[in-house]
């Protein structure tokens, strides 16, 4: 029963807390395990982080003492401390880029019972003289629908408390924590501050652009395949100039290899192990190459692979084998000495039986 005698209150909180640590671990665990599952089913993109902690019980006690033991006693109001911790049980969701954050929210509101939300990046870019760690804060409970369901029964009404921040912000927040007596700064430390927070919300935003620009240059190279090619068509995009890229790379390949998923660090490695060797090479060099090789490759790859199916020949290898035919000079070794000698034999063997 709810009191104004804060040392039994203490007491009876200690309690309450060692006697449901682990259902308060059971509760972390099975949100971290619900959202992620959320996460993924929607179409947000790449959430970095999701983790979770039960907060320490002293800290608990500290918090409500300096937030709420006062105000309460001064009412002449009983409480009991346990229900004025919101964030006993917290869970933090790292997101890549800042807008990715009222994703999330979106999705949490869809899914939970909401308590309250502190907008924590509002509050911040709204007081032009203040520094601070920026996020979205959510106090959650499971919704109904979760509610009924018998392994989440026991903690149904415990509410969780969800930070939501970018990387960026997550950084800065590390940081910001580890400023000390911030409410006595000298002005010119305090100016300085802002300043490096500034230059965090810049680099926040900086990476979304750069993701945005990215995304087009992509959406570019992919929506707008590359028709068959004739000569005609080589020699058109032989005069723009253009020294491949990771993004003309995907037009180009994309084209001939349809079913096939290039991953974007592959790709970037692959195109800088390609101008390593030719720091000339063109888009339209390798268009070329696919063009008047592919078929001879693919038939060597039709071979290789009938005498030992375990072994693989992936669209990479088979860009390797066109790059060698189209330079062998330039383009000696993008295959490995015992690939060039095995396809040389075959090249040679094809020929005399020509």
């Amino acid at each position: 029963m709810a009191s104004l005698d804060f040392e039994q209150e203490r007491r009876h909180f200690l309690a309450y807390y060692d006697n449901n640590r682990q259902l308060f671990e059971e509760a972390k665990n099975a949100c971290i395990s619900i959202i992620a599952t959320l996460l993924r089913q929607s179409q947000i993109g790449e959430v970095t982080k999701i983790e979770g902690r039960i907060k320490n019980k002293d800290e608990c006690i500290k918090k409500f003492h300096r937030k709420y033991q006062s105000k309460l006693e001064a009412e002449e109001q009983p409480y009991r401390i346990q229900d004025y911790i919101s964030d006993l049980i917290g869970i933090r969701i790292i997101c890549l880029y800042e807008d990715q954050i009222a994703q999330v929210s979106d999705v949490l509101q869809q899914h939970f019972r909401i308590i309250d939300v502190t907008d924590k990046i509002s509050a911040v870019e709204s007081t032009e003289d203040s520094f601070g760690y920026k996020g979205l804060h959510m106090d959650l409970a499971l919704s109904d629908d979760l509610s009924v369901q018998e392994k989440y029964q026991p903690f149904a009404e415990l509410p969780i408390e969800v930070q939501i921040r970018s990387l960026i912000q997550d950084a800065w927040s590390v940081l910001d924590h580890k400023i000390k007596y911030k409410k006595s700064i000298p002005n010119d430390l305090r100016r300085r501050i802002n300043v490096l927070s500034a230059l965090f919300e810049l680099a926040d935003r900086e990476f979304k652009e750069i993701r945005n620009a990215t995304a087009e240059l992509l959406e570019k190279a992919t929506v707008e395949p590359v028709d068959d090619v004739d000569e005609a068509t080589t020699e058109a995009v032989s005069s723009s100039g253009k020294l491949v890229n990771a993004f003309s790379f995907l037009r180009v390949a994309g084209h001939f290899f349809r079913d096939f998923e290039f991953e974007d660090y592959k790709v970037d490695g692959f195109v800088q192990d390609i101008l390593k060797l030719n720091r000339c090479f063109e888009k339209a060099d390798l268009n070329q190459s696919l063009v008047e090789n592919l078929k001879t490759v693919r038939e060597y790859q039709a071979e290789f692979l009938a005498a030992d199916p375990e072994r693989n020949f992936s669209p990479y290898t088979a860009i390797r084998h066109c790059l060698y035919l189209h330079d062998p000079i330039s383009f000696q070794r993008i295959i490995s000495r015992t690939a060039r000698e095995h396809f040389e034999r075959w090249l040679n063997a094809e020929e005399e039986f020509d």
